[in-house]
């Protein structure tokens, strides 16, 4: 009898010390830390081949839900996310989500252990590709292996690509639009195995093909689009406002910067949107614009 109480014990003792270890991994795992490729950190998600027409996904969630232009995720949004290699643009191939917007990678983020380093202001420009614990990832010609989850710093849980976390830009307004390629010289659009995708911006501003002609410009004061910001439409020369302070632009076509007002002093043709004036010398240089 005793040597038999004494054989539970052992037995015991082991079972505790397995829940012990159990809930140390538990513990390990809420933390966040990102998973290998292809593996979600924290609650699983639900792998799916095809897209998410093909898997009778309901109307308006998902990546359908999502608003172009504002960062706001709703909960039905996070319900399914798609990756599609597909092209957009200039970018062959890039990785774009259900609704056809363009993903992005961030270089300021880590891969190897996936996390982000785009939070608060930033998160509101170049919102995080979502998934809800237990959502869908619909892969089409995007390898199960290269796909991932990562927590982030506010406990929802992003898709990552190669190890990158992936991401929307709120200045792409349709479909197919590449306005966040080479931002800041450290955004760009994600391949299917989280490389950078090659290529310029679509109508990137400062060169390439002449674009139709613009009829208004919105200038930022800040450097990547950010507030505040003016408006200015019309058509010939107009004045700016506030003069010497823009340090981006953004316009659906082109126009001409002049330094000095009344369209005079240097000069420079744009086409589209510029991230940053600097690069084309124009930094808190803009005194009037000519439309046309």
């Amino acid at each position: 009898m005793f040597r038999k109480q004494t054989a539970a014990v052992i037995v015991s003792s082991a079972a505790v010390g397995a829940l012990l270890l159990t809930g140390c991994g538990a513990g390990d795992d809420d933390k966040g830390s990102a998973a290998p490729a292809g593996r979600a950190s924290g609650e699983a998600v639900d792998f799916r081949s095809g897209t998410a027409k093909a898997n009778n996904a309901a109307p308006m969630t998902g990546d359908w839900a999502n608003e172009p232009g504002k960062a706001a995720v709703k909960p039905e949004a996070t319900r399914w996310v798609q990756l599609t290699a597909s092209k957009a643009g200039a970018l062959d191939p890039v990785v774009v989500n259900g609704a056809g917007f363009t993903l992005y990678r961030f270089d300021k983020d880590s891969a190897n252990p996936s996390k982000s380093a785009c939070n608060s202001e930033c998160a509101t420009t170049w919102p995080p590709v979502l998934v809800a614990p237990g959502g869908r990832i619909f892969l089409d010609g995007v390898g199960k292996s290269e796909v991932g989850v990562v927590k982030r710093d506010d406990g929802t849980r992003q898709v990552t690509v190669g190890g990158w976390p992936v991401y929307r830009f709120s200045k792409d307004t349709k479909p197919g639009q590449t306005n966040g390629q080479g931002v800041g010289g450290t955004w760009f659009g994600v391949t299917p195995d989280g490389k950078k995708a090659a290529g310029k911006a679509a109508g990137g501003g400062g060169g390439g093909a002449q674009a139709g002609p613009a009829t208004s410009v919105v200038l930022f004061d800040e450097r990547n689009f950010g507030d505040p910001s003016q408006g200015l439409a019309g058509k010939g020369c107009q004045n700016v406002a506030r003069d010497n302070v823009a340090s981006s632009l953004q316009a659906s076509g082109s126009l001409k910067i002049w330094s000095e007002r009344n369209c005079t002093g240097k000069s420079k043709v744009v086409n589209g949107d510029v991230a940053d004036l600097a690069t084309i010398g124009f930094d808190n240089d803009i005194s009037s614009v000519f439309f046309g």
